[in-house]
C-alpha cells in the first residue's frame, strides 16, 4: 500500500478541504466573497514596515572557554537585546585572537563583541570594527544580569533604542573613537527583518570614575520617565588598537591596573598588617622576659624638700625644765559663776 500524498489544493484523507492563505494589500478593502470561501482562508496582515533595509550591520557576539555562568547569561542577554546580533560556538584558548576576523567573515559579520575568560574569574570584552578596525579592549567589572536584577521594566523585544551618551565623549579624541564604535555596534538598523518599529529603551553611556557605565532604561508613555530594565555592566578601558583585534596602539589608558596587580596589592597590603602585628607580639614578649633589678634609690624622695637655711643641729643633755602655771585666785569656779547667774 502506497503511502498517501498530499498535493497542494488538493483533498486531505479526512475529506477537509485546505485552507488556503490570503494576504490582504490594504485593510480597508474587504473583496466581496461566498461564506465558503471565507471559512478557509487565513488572512496575514501586511508588515507594519514598508521600508527597505539598507544598513547590514550585523554584530557576532560569542566568546571563549572558560567563563563562568553569569557571562553566559549577560551575552545571553546582549543577544536578546540587539535583534541583529548572531552567536557561534566558544573559540577554543589556544586559538590567535586573528582568527576572530575569519570567523565574522564566515558569518557575514562586520561588527564583533568578543568575550575572553582569564584564569575563570577576569572577564575582558573586544568591541571590533572586522576586518580592518579599529578595536578597542575592556575589563568587564560589576556584571549584573536581567535574571539577577528583577527590575520593573520592560520593553518589546525586538524594538530599536536610543543612544545616550555623556557629554566627556566630546571631550577627548578616544572618547569619540569609542561614540562611534558603540553607536554602530549597538544601534539597531532601521527596517531590519528581526526588529520591530518602535522606540520604547534607551542605552546610556555614562562616564565615571574614568570608566564607561551601560545601563538599559525603559521609556514610560504617559509621562516620558526612566525605568530600568537590566542588564548593567561597567567597561574600564585598557587600550584601542587601530586595526581588528590587533595593530598599532591608538591609546592606552594610563590610569589602568590590571587585575593581578591588584591582587597582589591586596595580598601584600594583609601580609603587612600580619608583620607588624608579629612585630607588637615580640615586642610584648621580650619587655616581659626583661629581669626586674632591685631599686636603691627612690627617685620621688626630693619631690616635696623645699629650700631652706640650715640651722645647727643641738643636742640637748638635761631635760627641760617645767613650764610655771600661774592660777588666778580671785577667778570664780565654775559652779560660782552659774549660780550668780
Amino acid at each position: 500500500m502506497s503511502a498517501f500524498k498530499r498535493k497542494r489544493g488538493g483533498q486531505t484523507p479526512g475529506n477537509k478541504k485546505a485552507k488556503k492563505v490570503k494576504f490582504v494589500a490594504d485593510a480597508g478593502e474587504a473583496p466581496v466573497e461566498n461564506d465558503q470561501e471565507k471559512t478557509n482562508e487565513i488572512t496575514v496582515p501586511a508588515p507594519v514596515s514598508q521600508g527597505k533595509w539598507k544598513n547590514k550591520e550585523r554584530v557576532l557576539i560569542f566568546s571563549s572557554r572558560g567563563i563562568n555562568f553569569r557571562t553566559r547569561h549577560l551575552m545571553q542577554d546582549l543577544r536578546t537585546m540587539m535583534p541583529h546580533s548572531k552567536a557561534d560556538t566558544k573559540m577554543d584558548r589556544k586559538d590567535k585572537l586573528f582568527v576572530v576576523n575569519e570567523v565574522c567573515e564566515i558569518k557575514n559579520c562586520n561588527k564583533c563583541l568578543f568575550f575572553e575568560a582569564k584564569k575563570k574569574q577576569d572577564l575582558y570584552m573586544w568591541i571590533s570594527n572586522t576586518p580592518h578596525g579599529p578595536s578597542a579592549k575592556f575589563l568587564v567589572q560589576n556584571i549584573h544580569t536581567l535574571a539577577e536584577l528583577k527590575m520593573t521594566g520592560n520593553c518589546l523585544k525586538g524594538s530599536r533604542p536610543l543612544l545616550s551618551f555623556d557629554p566627556k565623549f566630546d571631550s577627548e579624541p578616544h572618547f569619540a573613537l569609542l561614540k562611534e564604535l558603540f553607536t554602530q555596534t549597538f544601534s539597531t538598523p532601521r527596517y531590519h527583518p528581526k526588529s520591530q518599529p518602535f522606540v520604547d529603551h534607551v542605552y546610556t553611556f555614562s562616564i565615571a570614575d574614568n570608566r564607561i557605565w551601560f545601563r538599559n532604561y525603559q521609556i514610560i508613555e504617559e509621562d516620558a520617565a526612566l525605568v530600568e530594565i537590566g542588564p548593567r555592566f561597567v567597561l574600564n578601558l585598557i587600550k584601542i588598537f587601530q586595526g581588528s583585534f590587533g595593530g598599532p596602539t591608538l591609546f592606552e589608558n594610563p590610569d589602568f591596573t590590571s587585575p593581578n596587580m591588584h591582587r597582589r596589592q591586596i595580598r601584600l597590603a594583609a601580609a603587612a598588617r600580619v608583620r607588624e602585628k608579629q612585630m607588637v607580639k615580640e615586642l610584648q614578649k621580650m619587655k616581659k622576659g626583661e629581669t626586674k633589678g632591685d631599686v636603691t634609690e627612690d627617685v620621688t624622695a626630693d619631690v616635696f624638700l623645699t629650700p631652706a637655711d640650715d640651722k645647727p643641729d643641738l643636742i640637748q643633755t638635761e631635760a627641760p625644765e617645767p613650764k610655771v602655771v600661774k592660777k588666778n585666785k580671785h577667778k570664780a569656779f565654775k559652779r560660782q559663776r552659774m549660780a550668780r547667774r
